[in-house]
């Protein structure tokens, strides 16, 4: 869908009407960071807006106390902070409740992505993001957050069907119903507007109503998105990065997802019941890169605290 044929606008005006729509659709946008990522940005308050809420990934390898300490660095300089909780690396229920009282001990955290995490086996007791949320421990929690993948995820359905997925979200939307917290889906990242729209509107006729935190890909070379988008298992998005790799004029430019979030926030425009609410970034190409862009292109929904 072109924008121009959209707004029906003469092409003087659509810079303008392009500028006014990344505004709307980046408003309350979120961005991920790593401990060692983190620890490069010398001020948070310089390059995210007020209010930002910032998942603190879970690694494999990184010690507690780094995600812990990343997470307190952030309360203090006023970010809300949602960390990631990946069910198959949980050892047991003790340990994911001393996580849990870590965060909010140090941090205050209120808020939490539960995801089922990438191995194939789990190391303990919990399996999936549901059993954590039926555990009980994330009760008082604002916010719960799961995982959401528009292109599917071979890792629960093998076969290249959604039938256990949407099982799942079937199940998390009846939870949500039960729960004083605020639940929502956040996605994997993507490239292409088309598998999104399809897929929301899937979830939609199943009356999977969860708001949507579409993940994106922030600014970044090339090469980098590729390795990223294969070890992820993104999926038939990934051609609009191979079509981009033939192409010898732009394979050297960084990848920038103006065109994408131009596409989604259009068709938000035009379907305001469309179920994508906010924008969650992953900064693939660095936090502070990522932030710059979206304080470059997205007018006062990049304003950082600082400049506010």
């Amino acid at each position: 869908m072109g924008l121009l044929s959209f707004l029906n606008k003469p092409a003087a005006g659509t810079e303008d009407q392009t500028s006014r729509l990344l505004e709307s659709f980046l408003s309350g946008y979120s961005i991920e960071v790593m401990p060692r990522t983190a620890d490069q940005v010398v001020s948070f308050r310089d390059i995210l807006p007020k209010g930002t809420r910032v998942y603190v990934a879970h690694i494999a390898g990184t010690p507690i106390e780094d995600m812990i300490r990343t997470a307190r660095r952030l309360a203090d300089e006023g970010f809300p902070v949602m960390p990631h909780f990946p069910a198959r690396i949980v050892r047991d229920r003790a340990e994911l409740a001393e996580w849990i009282a870590q965060y909010q001990g140090e941090a205050g955290v209120t808020q939490a992505l539960l995801l089922g995490g990438g191995l194939a086996a789990p190391v303990g007791e919990f399996e999936s993001s549901m059993q954590m949320l039926e555990s009980g421990l994330f009760d008082g929690f604002t916010h719960l957050h799961v995982a959401g993948h528009p292109e599917g995820n071979r890792d629960i359905d093998p076969d290249g069907s959604d039938r256990m997925v949407m099982q799942a979200m079937k199940w998390k939307k009846a939870f949500s119903e039960r729960t004083d917290a605020d639940v929502a889906i956040t996605t994997q990242f993507c490239f292409e507007a088309a598998p999104v729209i399809d897929w929301a509107d899937r979830l939609a006729a199943e009356k999977v109503d969860l708001p949507i935190h579409i993940g994106l890909a922030g600014p970044a070379k090339l090469h980098t998105l590729i390795k990223y988008a294969v070890s992820c298992g993104v999926g038939p998005s990934m051609r609009v990065l191979q079509r981009r790799a033939k192409d010898v004029t732009k394979l050297l430019l960084p990848y920038e997802p103006t065109e994408l979030l131009i596409e989604l926030a259009t068709h938000k425009a035009r379907y305001p019941g469309f179920g994508i609410e906010q924008v969650h970034f992953f900064p693939l190409g660095g936090i502070e890169n990522n932030a710059n862009w979206v304080t470059e292109n997205g007018g006062a929904a990049g304003r950082p605290v600082s400049f506010a």
